[in-house]
């Protein structure tokens, strides 16, 4: 009786035990390169671009302080809003599109000379009052004119300046960085417009024109 050879593995099988395996290496190894690709986008974020800045504004590389959504100032009185309803316009912006009575009331007279007013003239009961900035600041320029009265001028963002003249005991100087709500000096009197007595005269400028301070305020 013939002995039978050993049959010889199938190609079948050897196909199936092959894909068995094959497949979840392949995936296994993609998953492996992803992962390093991330990790190393990660890495060279961190070491190479700009650092975020944090909550307090600061950025992490430098301790610059990075300027993060700021809120827009608004414009406000340049005198404490306590005095509100103490406070009297006694001569007004010259509004050619106002009426006769406005634009009247907005003429300065001075050695028989009639001058258009280029802001407000303020005054609190006739009485001494503290003149605070506007808005932030740099002091531009500080004008001592004992005649038309002492002048501080303010610049800020956008192309906007406010004047306040008829000033004693001025606490800022030129290059100065102001904060709104900060106080300037106190208003007084002055020569050149002594009918309105002790009184701020302020200005509000929009690239380099007087505007009406009126359509910033609620006087």
């Amino acid at each position: 009786m013939r002995e039978e050879k050993p049959k010889a593995p199938s190609q079948k099988n050897t196909s199936a035990k092959t894909k068995s395996w094959f497949w979840p290496v392949v995936y296994s190894g993609i998953a492996i390169v992803f992962v390093g690709m991330i990790w190393g986008y990660n890495a060279f974020m961190k070491d190479d671009a700009p650092g975020m800045a944090d909550v307090a504004g600061k950025d992490p590389k430098d301790g610059l302080v990075v300027e993060t959504n700021a809120s827009k100032e608004l414009l406000k009185y340049p005198f404490t809003e306590a005095l509100l309803d103490d406070v009297a316009i006694l001569q007004d912006y010259y509004d050619v599109d106002a009426d006769e009575a406005m634009r009247e009331s907005a003429m300065l007279v001075f050695d028989q000379t009639y001058v258009m007013n280029t802001g407000v003239t303020i005054s609190v009961q006739g009485k001494e009052f503290e003149v605070v900035a506007a808005l932030s600041g740099k002091v531009e320029d500080v004008v001592l004119d004992p005649f038309k009265g002492d002048e501080i001028i303010l610049s800020h963002a956008d192309g906007l300046k406010t004047v306040y003249r008829s000033v004693s005991g001025i606490l800022v100087k030129k290059g100065d960085e102001v904060e709104q709500g900060q106080v300037l000096g106190a208003a007084t009197e002055n020569e050149w417009n002594h009918t309105a007595g002790i009184h701020l005269h302020f200005e509000v400028q929009q690239d380099g024109v007087a505007v009406n301070p009126r359509s910033y305020l609620a006087f």
